[in-house]
């Protein structure tokens, strides 16, 4: 169907090629706009087949994954790329180089270079070819189709799907439906008063919405930021050095005690909860734990923001944007209630709206702001006297 989102698969194993375009058929509105070998191939098909999203390897001869990145950024393709490859098991750093150069989200594949088990990604692939290359067809004003749609098209596929810890339906229904009116918003135990905290959570779109946020920030603002970003283990020390190179600020990956410091950014380590306490000096720290999932997340905003509103209680402010599902929704509304304040990323700018969808719906927002105004509004919060 003309509505459902194109897929161009770019890998140099003919079975990857395979298995890889197989999954992209059994899924609910995706399909296959082209398959290529290698990033030459896929340069020359492009203008052809015009796809919504691309999967790339990064290892492939003749032109491989960062020299693509490179010649689509030279060329002003704007198509959005997901990662799939198994050097993102082996470098962190080639993967952020790869989110550097543009590339909008990665998944490492299984067991190397050929993955015949590649379908235990499945639904993480489908989550993000639905998410980007639905966003890219509604900001190029194409039609997206419907969760209805999409199940009358292959109603056992659909069936299937949807037992993943994410439906098709779902990540669709993100695309095409706009949020309920909110909820009664908490009534705040106290006015809010200076800021001393920022406290950010975020998950799918993260690294984009991350860089381009950080990028804008005053290099004078005074006030610690922790954020929490959905992340496998291994990938946040060098995703916290790649957005240190464009952020005025400094941006580091937590370590547990870490004071915060004004000025400084911490990001969460991959598969470790964090949080915010107080030292025998009182002192504000940062602390790491190993409990369970939070809302099906380690690290989980939730989490975070619990440890925010109770440690700061109406000195921060609270900021949920762009992810699937619902972290961090549900306990913004505990820094609202504390008298904190809180933003929420607009659905207009947000590649899921999701975890921001559902903390509005709560009443949990006080203002949604777009993604190119959030650093602005972020810093003029925290610089303003209470």
């Amino acid at each position: 169907m003309a509505d459902e989102v194109s897929v161009l698969i770019v890998d140099d194993s003919a079975l990857m090629r395979n298995l890889i375009g197989k999954m992209v058929e059994a899924a609910p509105g995706l399909v296959i706009a082209d398959k290529a070998m290698n990033g030459r191939f896929a340069l020359d098909k492009i203008p052809r087949v015009n796809p919504d999203v691309i999967v790339l390897d990064l290892e492939m001869p003749e032109m491989n994954g960062i020299e693509f990145l490179k010649e689509r950024k030279k060329q002003g393709i704007g198509i959005p790329v997901i990662i799939l490859s198994s050097i993102a098991a082996k470098g962190a750093a080639i993967t952020m180089e790869a989110l550097s150069l543009g590339a909008s989200d990665f998944i490492q594949k299984p067991s190397g270079s050929i993955s015949e088990d590649i379908h235990t990604v499945r639904d993480r692939l489908v989550e993000l070819l639905l998410s980007y290359g639905g966003q890219y067809r509604k900001i190029n004003g194409k039609k997206l189709i419907s969760p209805s749609e999409a199940k009358a098209i292959n109603p056992a596929a659909a069936e299937t799907m949807g037992k993943g810890a994410v439906s098709i339906a779902s990540i669709l229904e993100l695309n095409v439906t706009h949020a309920a009116a909110p909820a009664t918003p908490p009534t705040p135990l106290r006015r809010p008063a200076n800021t001393e905290l920022i406290a950010i959570g975020i998950s799918t779109g993260g690294p984009d919405a991350l860089r381009v946020v950080f990028s804008k920030l005053d290099a004078d603002l005074k006030v610690p930021i922790v954020v929490v970003q959905h992340m496998p283990a291994g990938f946040t020390n060098e995703f916290a050095k790649s957005l240190d190179r464009v952020c005025p600020l400094d941006v580091k990956e937590v370590e547990d005690g870490d004071p915060l410091i004004p000025g400084r950014i911490l990001i969460a380590q991959g598969n470790r909860h964090l949080e915010v306490g107080r030292n025998k000096d009182a002192a504000p720290v940062a602390r790491l734990s190993d409990a369970p999932l939070v809302s099906g997340h380690r690290p989980s905003a939730d989490v975070l923001f619990a440890s925010v509103a109770l440690t700061f209680k109406n000195h921060a402010l609270g900021v949920i944007m762009t992810g699937m599902g619902r972290d961090g929704a549900a306990q913004l509304g505990t820094i609202y209630k504390e008298g904190g304040l809180t933003l929420g990323q607009d659905e207009a700018s947000a590649v899921v709206y999701g975890m921001p969808r559902v903390a509005y719906e709560l009443g949990h927002v006080q203002e949604q702001v777009s993604l190119n105004q959030m650093a602005r509004r972020i810093c003029d919060i925290a610089k303003t006297n209470r």
